[in-house]
Formats: C-alpha cells, structure tokens, sequence
C-alpha cells in the first residue's frame, strides 16, 4: 500500500432503537420471562405500571400478575379502581388470589371481596388466615361511605400496661405486618379493647422507655363505625390527625380510618357522581370487555332518546310559528341551555345538602321557597339581558320581550325543578346523582321551547 492510499473505514452501524415499552413488556409476557417484566415495571409509579399492565388483553394480564413478584402485583392492584381490580383478582387461580389479596390492607380487601361473587370469594377467603378472613368479613359489611367501609383493622394498640421501650421495640423490629401500621400513633387500650389513650411519636422519644404509656397519653378523639363520610371530611379540616380509631357502639376499637382514605373517597365519590351525570356507570375502563361498556352506555342512552322525542314533539307543534319568525330558532338552544345551568346549580347544592344530611325528602317545599326565591331574581336579570341582546341584534324590541320573558319564566321553573327533583328521588328509592341530570334537561328543554313559541305564536303580528 502506498502513502497516497487512504483508508476508508466502513461506516459504523446504527444501533436499533429500542423497542416501546408496550412492546417490550408484552415480548417479556409471551417469553413467561419475569426477571425482564420486573425491570421494566418495578421501576415505573404505580400508576404507569397499571397502564401497561392494562395495555395488553385479558389473558396476557393473567400471565403477568401470575409471574411478577406478590408484592409488585399488590401494588398495581392497589393502583386500580376497585371495579377494575375486582375483575384482574377474579380472573386468577384461586391460590394465586389469595396470596396477592393477603397483601393488600384490609379495608381494599374488604371491597374487593365484596365485590366478587359469592362462590370466589368463600373460595378465596378459605386460602386466608382465619383471622384475617374474619376481618374481611366483618369489613365488608360496613355500608360503604361510612368509617368502618373505610377503616382498615390493622389498629397500632397496646395495653394499658405497656411502656414506652415495648413501643419503640415495635416501630424499629423488622416486621413486615409493621407495614399495614404506617401513620398510625399508638393507641392505648382498656381490657375491654376499648381506646383510653393516644401517644404522639414524638413524645416517645422525650420520655424514658421504663415510663408507662399512660403516662404520656392525652384522650383519644374516636369515631363510631357508622360515621358519615362527609362527617369524617369534616373532622379532619378540623383536627390536624393522620388517622381517627374507630369504635363499636359498644366502645371497642375495631379499625382506624385515615386522612389519606377518606380524601380518596370524597374524591372517588365526586368522580362517581359526575360520571353518573352524564351516563355513565360503575369504574368503567376501556381495558373492560366492549360488550360490557356498551351495554351500561346503551341502557342510559336509550332512556335519553325518548326524552329528546318528548321535547322536539313540542317544536313540531308549532312548525308554523317557526316558519314565519325564523329569527325564533336562534334563541330556542339558548333559553333551554341557560335554565338548565341554573337548574343544574341547584341540583348540585341539593346533591352536597344531601350528602351532608342538611336536608331530607321531607324539605321540599322549604327547599322549593328558597330556591324559587334565587329563580326569581336570576331569571329577572338574565331575561333583561337577553332580551337586549334579541332587540339589538334583530332589531324587535317585542322579539327581545318574547325571548326575555321566556327566559325568566324557564329559569324559576328550572331551578325549583333542580332544588326539588333529588328530594323526590330520593324518597323513591332511586339514585338522584343518576337521574336528576336528565329529567332536569328534559323539562328544562319542553318548557324553553313551549314558553318561547307559545309567547311568538300569541305575538306573531308584532314579531314579523
């Protein structure tokens, strides 16, 4: 080779972008490898494991909570909405079940067992220590939205007679049942289980480990199983506590309740409410079986379309007024859409005075007074306002009289139907979150297109 020869270096060869994530866990799912599904998913949040866990079809979900760690496919079952979870516990074998039920809090215990058929869960509580299959029992038929549907029976407790050190031994011993105590304080209990006293943490590293716990306690503030969600929100805003034990009637202490699961189940409970209102049903996911979905859709949708009959029936009986005052058209969506608004708002303050207890089905001619008070001065001002709006644009001033009156008229009707309609509900037995919505838009949308076309039809000389 002479001087002048160059070398020429063979390109270097790009390195294969690394698959998606997505795919790389379901390559680890076909290969039945779990070492790879554990790097790919013990590193991710709770969260975004869940996502690709239910990225892939049913049965590949089966084979990954079967291969993965109990602890790791605790975790993702935790993650996921109570429904959801109900249906990845359901489909494994009955042992493996109970292994990742075992590692789960009791109360998330609890709602998943009740949630299962009775065959599977008698089947699975059976794979259970009998203690703990005796607490889920007992859990799960606490009405749910209460202190004891909420509380978990793992309680940090100790005897009168306990010291200090005894409760420091606890805390730094390698326990994993320690685990299920984590933000709890030490409650101090008679020999009836009844809760005397609460220690705070701090405290126990200020006193010596020879002191008794009594001496160190204050008075415990305890709630009774059947405490209402909102009475627990409530509690909280008003004490600074991690937790609240709760008792029996007969003052034994059976659970703690804490801040953590009752902020989870007001916002679990305002999530539910919503969807309801809008049609849809139960932790609905779009992992689930499409039939399944659709079917929950459909029955709402179904009901909807014979309500939007029954209001366009009254807007094909007056064609004719239509035909003749075209400039009508525009303001019909606008008068049903602004009372329902307001007939909406009052809906939701009767839904949280519900909630509350604040009223019962029996209010509702006080509530009807109060909120046909509010009617009348809202519909007032937004008819002037409208009707302006009518005059200015069409250039009528009687149009903007039509449209204007029509307005208020609907707007005091909506919102004493939006006050009253959860009152009546509820006295029926039936879901007010549910129902409410589309009643309220039903009778909203009939009476915005009667008021309008029937004051258009008396005024029809003065409108064209």
């Amino acid at each position: 080779m002479t001087d002048d020869q160059t070398v020429i270096e063979p390109p270097d060869t790009p390195e294969p972008e690394p698959k998606p994530l997505r795919e790389q866990v379901k390559d680890a799912v076909d290969a039945r490898d779990a070492e790879t599904l554990v790097a790919l998913l013990d590193p991710l949040l709770p969260s975004a494991a869940l996502r690709q866990l239910l990225l892939l079809v049913a049965e590949d979900r089966d084979v990954l909570l079967g291969l993965i760690p109990t602890k790791l496919a605790a975790s993702l079952i935790v993650e996921a909405p109570v429904q959801a979870a109900t249906d990845l516990i359901e489909r494994l074998p009955t042992d493996r079940a109970a292994e990742v039920l075992d590692a789960l809090n009791s109360d998330l215990q609890a709602d998943i067992i009740g949630n299962l058929g009775a065959e599977d869960a008698h089947a699975i509580l059976a794979q259970l220590h009998p203690d703990d299959a005796a607490d889920v029992r007992r859990l799960a038929e606490y009405e749910d939205g209460t202190a004891g549907g909420l509380m978990v029976a793992e309680a940090f407790k100790f005897p009168e007679t306990a010291t200090i050190g005894s409760v420091l031994r606890e805390i730094i011993s390698e326990d994993a049942e320690f685990e299920r105590y984590r933000g709890q304080h030490p409650y101090v209990v008679d020999a009836e289980d009844r809760p005397v006293g609460v220690v705070s943490l701090r405290s126990l590293l200020t006193y010596n480990r020879s002191d008794k716990l009594t001496a160190i306690m204050v008075p415990p503030v305890t709630v009774d199983v059947k405490t209402s969600l909102d009475t627990l929100e409530d509690l909280f805003d008003e004490h600074n506590f991690f937790g609240l034990p709760v008792v029996e009637e007969d003052g034994r202490l059976v659970g703690v309740v804490s801040r953590a699961a009752v902020h989870d189940a007001a916002l679990a409970r305002s999530q539910s409410d919503s969807l309801k209102r809008q049609g849809v049903v139960g932790d609905e996911l779009r992992s689930m079986p499409t039939l399944l979905r659709s079917r929950r859709r459909l029955a709402w949708l179904s009901a909807n379309i014979v309500l939007n009959i029954i209001a366009a029936s009254v807007i094909s009986a007056y064609e004719e007024t239509l035909a003749a005052v075209i400039a009508i058209a525009v303001f019909l969506p606008m008068v049903s859409d602004m009372s329902g608004c307001s007939g909406n708002q009052a809906v939701g303050v009767t839904m949280r005075e519900l909630a509350l207890g604040i009223v019962r089905p029996r209010d509702a001619i006080r509530v009807w007074r109060k909120e046909a008070t509010i009617g009348v001065i809202n519909g007032i001002a937004l008819g002037i306002l409208i009707g302006i709006v009518a005059w200015v644009w069409k250039g009528n001033p009687w149009l903007g009289l039509v449209i204007g009156s029509a307005l208020a008229a609907n707007t005091i009707l909506a919102v004493s139907i939006g006050g009253v309609v959860p009152l009546l509900l509820k006295k029926l037995g039936q879901d007010p979150a549910a129902a409410s919505g589309p009643l309220l838009t039903t009778i909203t949308d009939m009476a915005g297109f009667f008021l309008v076309l029937s004051l258009a039809s008396l005024m029809m000389p003065l409108l064209i």
